[in-house]
């Protein structure tokens, strides 16, 4: 599957553009459309979108390709809100939301306590990802109505290499977003991990050839262009 990676920032802050460029990219026959997920990030970017506005969007103006945010932490979310918004959006797309997790990065500036009010810890992010996972999987089981179009929606996890601890939990799930691989050889050992039939999803330049990723196990090759992409590479890329 190939599906096109986007950071809603800076000049794709405009929310039509990446309407556009994933109504292009459904046109061309790509699989699926992910966004990036922050409330912040460090200079130069300056302007960002909501990424679950923009999926909203996303998914009003197409109906084929997966689509979903990557990574939303959920440490810094509310889990009955979170709740009613991945199951409107899935039933919005018809069933084709995918939800990807992880602990949130401290290097992108928006884990700030003094700025945000942010839990700060990694342990203790680690531990609310776990908890919030657990109360997800209660709403959309029936604690909440209505359920999702497929009874439950995906969940892809995050994890950073080599951490293992991410590969672990991504083992419970329906798939593994592996970040800073160094190359495909080290997915035989994330494969390995998470164990068979869950998605392994891999995200590389415009260009890259995905026959090595496949071939050592990547279920999902994704396009992305970093956190200042502009209309125009996107959109040569989907063409």
């Amino acid at each position: 599957m190939r599906g096109i990676f986007i950071a809603p920032f800076d000049e794709l802050a405009e929310p039509a553009r990446v309407v556009e460029l994933a109504r292009r990219a459904e046109a061309r026959g790509w699989d699926g459309f992910f966004v990036w997920d922050h409330v912040a990030y460090r200079e130069p970017v300056s302007a960002l979108a909501d990424p679950w506005v923009v999926l909203a969007a996303v998914a009003a103006h197409t109906s084929r390709m997966l689509l979903g945010p990557l990574v939303t932490p959920l440490a810094r979310r509310r889990m009955h809100q979170l709740a009613r918004e991945t199951v409107t959006l899935d039933r919005l797309s018809g069933g084709r939301l995918v939800l990807g997790v992880g602990l949130g990065s401290d290097r992108t500036g928006e884990f700030d306590p003094e700025r945000f009010g942010e839990e700060g810890d990694r342990r203790e992010r680690a531990r609310l990802l776990d908890d919030g996972l657990a109360r997800l999987e209660a709403y959309w089981a029936g604690e909440f109505l209505p359920r999702p179009v497929n009874g439950t929606i995906p969940v892809w996890v995050a994890a950073r290499w080599p951490n293992r601890r991410p590969l672990r939990r991504a083992a419970r799930y329906q798939g593994v977003f592996p970040i800073d691989l160094p190359g495909p050889e080290a997915l035989a050992e994330i494969v390995e991990a998470v164990g068979p039939g869950k998605e392994i999803v891999v995200t590389n330049p415009p260009g890259t050839d995905p026959a090595p990723w496949e071939a050592a196990g990547a279920t999902w090759c994704l396009t992305g262009f970093g956190p200042q992409p502009t209309f125009d590479e996107v959109a040569a890329a989907i063409g």
